[in-house]
Formats: C-alpha cells, structure tokens, sequence
C-alpha cells in the first residue's frame, strides 16, 4: 500500500507527514463500517460537518477544521500496575513511553482570543514499546454538548455568519438551544467557569466511554481525566478583558521552561447503569477511581513548529486492551477527523 508522506501545506510550503500517522487508505474499511453503522440512526455525513465547520469559520489552509488554534508539546507517561489489573494496553506496563501533545482552542479559528468561553483541548500522541500508538483528545468539560452528530452539525449550523453582520444569527443560535437540551450541561458548564491562565492549570477529560480490558480479557468500562499537579486555577472576571490573545500558549511555552509539567492520568471505573453511549450524561459521583499514570511534558512550542502540527489525533487509535463502546459521537469523530485531515494534506 502506497501512505501519503508529502501534503500539507505549511506557509506555502509541503510538509511532510510521517507515514504512520497518515495511513489513510489503511483505515478506509474501518472508517466506512463506522460510517454505516451510524448512519442507521443518525444521516449526518462527516462531509457535511465538516462543511458546516468551514462554512463557520472559513477555510485556513493547511488548518484543522476544528481546534484549529493550538500548541504542541513533548514528554512522556508512566502507567500504574493499577491500570494493569484493568488494561493489558502497553500504557500500564510501567515503561516511559514518548508522548506527542497538542492543546487546543475549540473551533474553526487559528486567531481566536484565548480568554473565551468554550472548549479547550488536550491530545496525545503515546509510542507503545512494539510502536503501535494510542490516541486520547479530551476536553476541559467532564461533559459533552451533542449526543449525536445531528446536534453537533445543527450547532455549526447555528454559527455561520450572517453575511449582513458577519456573526452568527442570534435568533438561529436561540433555536438550536431550544431545540437540543443535550447542548445545556456543558453550556452551563462553561457559563460557570472562566477560562485558566495556563493549560497548566486545566484538568482534561475523556468525556467518552471506553471499555479497558485485561490479560484475562475481562471488560471494564472507564473513563479517564487528567488531573494538573500544577492545580486548577481560573482567570478572575477582570483578567479576561486584559489577557493577551495568544496567552495560553504563551504560559505553556513559559512554563515548561521552567521546569517540567505533570498532570495525573485518573481512571474512573463505572458500574451497571451508568451511561455508557451518551457523552452529555456524567457518571455519578463516588465511583471507584485509580491512578493510571502520569504525564510529564518538558518542551512546548507552537502549534506550526512542532511534531504535533503533522498528527491527525484520531481518538480511535488504540492499543489492544483499550476498546471504544458504541458512542456514536465518539464513533463519529474518526471519519470526520479522517475529512478534515484530507482537506488539510490537500492544503486546503
């Protein structure tokens, strides 16, 4: 099979991807069956998401469609015999694994402002010892705003500029709170909490379903966080109309200049009856929960510059002993990603 080594377009040269993170033929089967199988409930087309995205925020050459704004940085993890006893995965097997990491803005814009109200992003990139890697991409809301693609396209939707003022159609942003209560958990979320002064201080969360499972193939169902050692911290109302645009990836490149970086990677076990398809529902408190590992970053740079610039950050990438459920959001983003990559190795 032939990979595609050569494509996007990085300030109007080629940059070149590693083959291994742009096997995209290899994973058109796959991708295809996923489709299928969510299509029987749900018709939207990750063509049509990512349509909707472009049509929000413009088409950026080069940019991912989504989470465009970000900043990479480098480490490595540490898993816990506790993970072990839950997960054969490579992770937990207590070696120091190299980590590719990206943080990211949610949306369409490179140059959005920091300080707004709205998801952030942390992906990795973990080499396993055989070189198999795993993908986690997580947000800092332990919840999600749709339940299927339908209400994440309907919310694209809502954001396309009106042509007269050049902003999103108030009234068409009314409709879809009204018409999609799985958007109002994570709205609410974010109306409550002010953004971080670093990503230093943010917590990650998985917001998906995924089933561990271990030497003896028992199966059990997770989801995971990343905790800052640093500490969570929020800007105070009068800091956000005075920080600078780009000041998360300023504080990140600072911080770990001044030292290495660690959050802990918390796994939370779920019991019967907790959601496991619907990634707007969080699980109830007092769960059992165990330390998976650590995460340590020593070296950030911007997004442009750095290794993750070339990782298309499918969260279906896995490891064996780690299995996505039938979330069909989560189930969704591979293909879309998958879209959006294409656009993006085209230099479009």
């Amino acid at each position: 099979m032939r990979t595609f080594e050569t494509i996007a377009i990085r300030n109007g040269s080629p940059m070149r991807m590693a083959p291994a993170r742009v096997a995209v033929l290899a994973l058109a089967g796959v991708l295809a069956a996923q489709q299928h199988a969510i299509a029987q409930h749900d018709p939207t087309t990750p063509e049509e998401a990512v349509g909707a995205l472009e049509q929000a925020y413009g088409v950026h050459p080069g940019q991912r469609r989504n989470h465009a704004k970000g900043v990479c940085a480098l480490g490595n993890f540490v898993g816990t015999e506790d993970a072990a006893i839950y997960s054969r995965s490579g992770l937990f097997a207590g070696g120091t694994l190299p980590v590719v990491a990206r943080f990211s803005l949610g949306g369409g814009s490179p140059t959005a402002p920091d300080a707004g109200r709205g998801p952030r992003g942390m992906a990795l990139e973990f080499k396993l010892p055989d070189g198999s890697l795993q993908h986690m991409t997580m947000i800092d809301s332990p919840i999600f705003f749709a339940r299927t693609p339908k209400t994440f396209l309907d919310n694209a939707v809502a954001s396309i500029p009106d042509p007269s003022t050049g902003k999103p159609d108030p009234e068409a942003q009314k409709k879809f709170a009204a018409t999609h209560p799985d958007n109002t958990g994570m709205a609410e979320h974010y109306a409550k909490h002010n953004p971080p002064p670093s990503y230093a201080n943010s917590a990650f969360f998985s917001i998906h379903t995924f089933k561990f499972e271990n030497a003896n193939d028992a199966t059990t169902l997770v989801k995971w966080r990343f905790v800052a050692q640093d500490g969570e911290k929020e800007l105070s109302a009068a800091q956000l109309n005075t920080m600078p645009n780009d000041f998360l990836e300023q504080a990140l490149i600072a911080r770990t200049k001044q030292g290495p970086v660690r959050w802990d990677m918390i796994v939370t076990i779920g019991e019967p009856g907790d959601a496991e398809t619907d990634p707007t529902i969080a699980w109830p408190a007092g769960r059992k929960e165990i330390k998976a590992g650590t995460l340590t970053l020593s070296e950030a740079m911007p997004d442009e510059e750095g290794a993750c610039y070339g990782i298309n950050y499918d969260p279906l990438v896995m490891s064996d002993g780690i299995r996505p459920t039938d979330d069909p959001i989560l189930l969704f983003r591979s293909p879309s990603y998958a879209v959006s990559f294409a656009e993006r190795i085209k230099g479009q």
